[in-house]
């Protein structure tokens, strides 16, 4: 595409497409904030019975290598839950999130459970409600 002569006072220029004029780089730790407010948003709609997440916050490291970001997460979950299905609930939020607000591909998440502690109202020793 040129620019008309009369624009440009009467120089003739080519209009360089949009997508060669230069390049977007998205910062790990970028991703890595997306990754982790994702995994906490999660974590807050998968919680049990209503109640909230109350263990220390999703922690998200990040390795982007050609458009492509591999993510691994460490949470901490409640107990009793059911791990598996609150896992695979966090890896399909955190694939999607960072998926549509960087526009990188997400061909792993790892999820590290580093901690599983008592809901609210449970006694740990007896291992039921009081």
């Amino acid at each position: 595409m040129t620019v008309p002569p009369s624009a440009t006072g009467g120089q003739v220029l080519e209009r360089v497409p949009a997508a060669d004029r230069g390049a977007l780089r998205i910062a790990d730790r970028v991703v890595a904030k997306v990754a982790g407010q994702a995994a906490r948003e999660a974590l807050d709609t998968t919680a049990q019975q209503g109640r909230p997440h109350t263990g220390r916050a999703p922690h998200a490291s990040v390795a982007v290598r050609a458009g492509s970001a591999r993510i691994r997460l460490a949470v901490e979950l409640a107990y009793p839950c059911d791990v598996a299905a609150v896992c695979a609930a966090l890896r399909g939020e955190v694939v999607e999130r960072v998926r549509v607000l960087t526009g990188m591909a997400v061909p792993e998440v790892t999820v590290q459970v580093e901690r599983l502690h008592p809901r609210a109202g449970l006694d740990e020793s007896q291992g039921r409600a009081q």
